[in-house]
């Protein structure tokens, strides 16, 4: 689904945006194709019963212990994502474990609030598309995970909910500040009828831009995702950042 360039470019906006000494460690089933300097490594085992497989919830693998020779305070970032600002950040906060509130990159359905406990849960979610976490400190997730694939599946569709919900439990859930990671779909473009009129922004204080939803990043470097309520307009700030940081 992301071919080597994804890991190349996120690569470069790594580098140009994180001050510190860092490795940058990809997880893949291929190192065809990427740049020097990022470590290749095999997709880490989920551990699964006899009969199970779902790759869909093959990041939870990442709070295994051992995890390669990882160790320490690690930012996971997802692929299809654009770094616009500093990194620094989001190893500075205190804290074992944070990530985006999900919430926070879309707009509140009002009908939500006819289930409160359902809106309760679904505030709660952590988006994993960024979460930093200490290698082998929550190891918990994996576990408890491994232990009854079937009824953690049958409970959550998403292993994102299903993480949020293990963290909560052990009281070590925590939130980026919001602004940090945008939603590109709901924070950078303008609502209708405004977006004919107004061409795609980056909001004050964002560092990373995230692909939320159906909108694609790949789509929208290309110069489409216009629909008739959403007009997409000139992105040559995020093409920019993304193709030649």
């Amino acid at each position: 689904m992301y071919g080597p360039e994804y890991v190349n470019r996120l690569y470069a906006g790594v580098r140009r945006h994180l001050s510190r000494p860092h490795r940058f460690v990809c997880f893949t089933d291929t190192d065809e194709g990427l740049a020097p300097g990022i470590e290749a490594m095999p997709l880490p085992p989920l551990g699964l019963p006899a009969g199970h497989n779902d790759r869909r919830w093959q990041k939870l693998a990442v709070f295994g212990h051992p995890l390669a020779d990882l160790q320490g305070p690690t930012l996971f970032l997802d692929l299809d994502l654009v770094v616009v600002d500093s990194l620094d950040p989001f190893f500075d906060l205190p804290g074992r474990f944070h990530i985006i509130r999900d919430a926070d990159l879309f707009k509140r359905k009002l009908r939500r609030k006819l289930n409160p406990q359902r809106d309760r849960f679904l505030q709660m979610i952590g988006n994993s598309s960024v979460f930093r976490f200490e290698v082998g400190q929550h190891a918990y997730i994996l576990d408890n995970f491994v232990a009854d694939p079937d009824a953690a599946t049958r409970q959550y569709p998403m292993s994102q909910q299903y993480q949020s919900a293990q963290l909560e439990a052990h009281g070590e859930l925590e939130y980026w500040p919001r602004g940090w990671c945008v939603s590109f779909k709901n924070d950078c473009i303008a609502p209708f009828p405004r977006n004919y009129f107004s061409d795609p922004k980056l909001p004050s204080g964002a560092r990373i831009v995230v692909f939320a939803g159906r909108l694609k990043m790949s789509e929208v470097v290309a110069g489409g995702g216009h629909r008739l309520h959403r007009r997409i307009g000139n992105v040559d700030w995020l093409r920019q950042a993304w193709i030649d940081p």
